[in-house]
């Protein structure tokens, strides 16, 4: 029956590469293709004018904001393309001229020859005006050319400057292969304030590959909608620079298999969930229920005694486990349940710690998958096993937990972080957050769904229901934990294009969600 079930097909993914993959195989690339390096910034600028003119046709005047390196030269390509299409072009240059090298200089002296006008700020004297024409600007788009790829750490006092100036512009922006400020590698900026910490972007287009820091983490402030330019590159580059790293592409409608005309609820089998605790009843039915509603075929909740009634309260497709360590131990259900759950809600009560040693107990002596969620994760950093069935589904303050460091360290890199969670606990981690992502160990996928709205109650109890149900028809936990991601985030998109994301609630998913899985669109 399992190929009535087997919803474990691999995600459709893109690569994605550091900035250092980028920096130091580019040149190599562009080589092995024909293609000059003078060539390729000519196209890269071409390609950001190109998506200008796209996003903004009605645009009549640009500032353009270039720094000294080959990002700065890109911006000079552009202003160069605008001024020959009769466009108005400010260049204000962060740099002295004297400063510019290489195939940024190229490009500069190309676009004066044009006959472009240049504001040259000398960081000593022109500060001030420099900063007053930006404030000044009455146009309606800024290019920002100041930082590319290589950027990390924190702008300097002076361009933080400058660039809470330009986010206070009622002007677009679009960035240049990466907001700057941002870095490109980890997503991670620096700095007191977010106006003054890196560019926040109307739209970033980025060159040949997508970089994985534009795509989780706190890019998602900076980023704007996300455009990538292949530069007649994108095909060699992925051919000869491997990488583990990927992004998640699935599209609507989801082409999942169909069951068998004789399923029955055995085919996916009993899921045990474990949480609930005295003052926390709504978690473990938010996840109960999404397994319902995701193909689980029986699910029975072992929660604190006090909550069985609210549990079954207008969803009699639940059934009860014993509540306690002891009974649940001697219960068939323990042992016949294919999968389990445990966290939502649990608690870190002496009997949540019970429950929680019963079940990592007998999930690796059961060889059971075990989707570990909430408080049961903060019990799991207390003991420091690790089972290579567990599906781990840490938020960034968990996952500091697990790691034993602070959330600022989890956000500043995290993709070393659900690698490293992975490698030390066994199973697969999954790291939440805006461009959640999914790890093995060895492999990061980012999903590409969701939205801020989620950003309530009970959303990541319902994300583990689905995971639980899912992985219960798969042969594959991997696959079937990004597909969980993905129709979680594509479940909330479909609420907020409808209703808007303020008000988002956890329960709100259960129609969409059902309906994605079995293939369907449902109406925005």
């Amino acid at each position: 029956m399992k190929l009535s079930l087997s919803l474990s097909q691999k995600p459709p993914v893109t690569s994605v590469y550091t900035a250092n993959q980028v920096l130091k195989n580019e040149a190599n690339v562009a080589r092995s293709q024909g293609i000059a390096m003078y060539e390729l910034m000519h196209s890269a600028g071409a390609a950001v004018f190109t998506q200008l003119s796209l996003s903004w046709p009605n645009a009549k005047h640009l500032l353009i904001l270039c720094g000294k390196g080959n990002n700065g030269g890109d911006g000079f390509v552009v202003a160069k393309l605008a001024h020959q299409a009769k466009i108005k072009v400010s260049v204000l240059l962060t740099c002295d001229v004297s400063q510019l090298k290489g195939d940024a200089l190229s490009a500069y002296q190309a676009m004066i020859f044009a006959g472009v006008s240049l504001i040259v700020e000398d960081r000593v004297n022109k500060h001030a005006e420099s900063l007053a024409i930006i404030n000044d600007f009455s146009g309606e788009v800024i290019v920002d050319a100041l930082f590319g790829i290589g950027f990390t750490g924190q702008l300097t006092p002076r361009l933080q400057e400058f660039v809470t100036s330009i986010n206070h512009q009622k002007a677009k922006v679009i960035s240049i292969d990466v907001p700057s400020g941002l870095c490109a590698t980890t997503g991670e900026v620096q700095g007191e304030s977010i106006e003054g910490q890196a560019i926040i972007a109307d739209i970033t287009l980025t060159f040949i590959v997508y970089k994985q820091g534009l795509l989780t983490g706190q890019a998602a402030n900076f980023v704007g909608e996300l455009f990538l330019a292949p530069l007649a590159m994108n095909n060699a580059f992925t051919k000869q620079v491997q990488t583990n790293n990927h992004y998640a592409q699935y599209k609507l409608p989801l082409n999942q298999p169909k069951r068998l005309p004789s399923s029955h609820k055995g085919d996916s089998g009993l899921l045990l969930t474990i949480g609930g605790s005295d003052t926390m009843p709504g978690a473990i039915r938010l996840a109960s229920e999404s397994a319902l509603r995701c193909g689980a075929g029986l699910v029975a909740v072992s929660c604190h005694k006090n909550n069985q009634m609210f549990i079954m309260n207008g969803r009699p497709e639940l059934m009860l486990a014993p509540e306690t360590s002891a009974l649940l131990e001697a219960s068939t259900q323990l042992y016949k349940a294919k999968a389990y759950l445990v966290g939502p809600g649990l608690g870190q009560s002496d009997q949540a710690k019970q429950l929680f040693e019963l079940i990592s107990k007998t999930s690796q002596t059961q060889n059971k998958t075990t989707v570990i969620d909430a408080d049961a994760l903060i019990l799991l950093s207390e003991t420091k096993q690790q089972c290579n069935h567990w599906v781990l589904t840490p938020h960034p303050k968990e996952a500091a937990a697990l790691l034993q460091c602070d959330v600022a360290s989890i956000e500043a890199d995290r993709f070393s972080a659900v690698r490293a969670i992975a490698k030390q606990y066994g199973g697969i981690c999954l790291l939440k957050g805006a461009g959640t992502l999914i790890s093995d160990g060895e492999r990061v996928v980012i999903n590409n769904s969701g939205n801020s709205g989620m950003a309530s109650g009970g959303m990541g109890d319902v994300l583990s229901g689905i995971i639980s149900a899912l992985v219960m028809q798969s042969d594959n936990n991997f696959y079937s934990t990004c597909l969980a991601a993905y129709i979680h985030g594509a479940a909330a998109d479909i609420i907020a294009n409808k209703n808007g994301q303020r008000g988002l609630l956890a329960s709100d998913l259960f129609i969409p969600l059902q309906q994605l899985l079995n293939g369907k669109v449902p109406n925005h």
